[in-house]
């Protein structure tokens, strides 16, 4: 089970083992909400909808959940937030709350993911995803499973 802290900026992964590992984390800059449109990390309890990027090199980039290439510097300036290394796409599981309608996690594309702005994990930037360092997100990734539970609080 994965565990988001949006105040303590940290994700809490429970492995299979009973290990916990703690990442630090960036959440978004607007804040908690469930709004379509609102740029913030939605609240509640998701689950891993898909893992993405598995056999992918680190620091690879994707569009539209598609891998396009290796991150470098020079591509900072096309675009604000990147999404690198690897992707968990989050689905809402509470009906109303974070699941159909407006506030639909998967329809608004809410993942975890690598960053190319790992001088800001620790502090809340992103766009309403839950960024990591791209070495975390590896390690992350590999030991999560599919359909996972995710539980994001404020």
């Amino acid at each position: 089970m994965i565990k988001v802290s949006i105040a303590e900026q940290l994700l809490y992964h429970r492995r299979l083992t009973g290990v916990v590992c703690v990442y630090p984390i960036s959440t978004a800059s607007r804040g908690a909400g469930n709004q379509e449109g609102s740029l913030q990390t939605p609240l509640g309890k998701h689950r891993i909808h898909q893992k993405i990027g598995d056999s992918n090199p680190l620091y690879t980039f994707y569009v539209a959940r598609e891998p396009k290439g290796i991150f470098t510097q020079k591509r900072r300036a096309e675009r604000a937030d990147w999404i690198l290394t690897r992707i968990l796409w989050l689905e809402g599981c509470q009906t109303g709350f974070n699941r159909r309608g407006q506030v639909d996690s998967r329809r608004r594309f809410i993942y975890i993911h690598g960053t190319n702005e790992e001088e800001l994990i620790g502090s809340p930037a992103s766009h309403g995803c839950v960024r990591m360092r791209n070495v975390d997100m590896m390690d992350l990734f590999k030991h999560v499973q599919l359909g996972e539970s995710v539980y994001i609080k404020g």
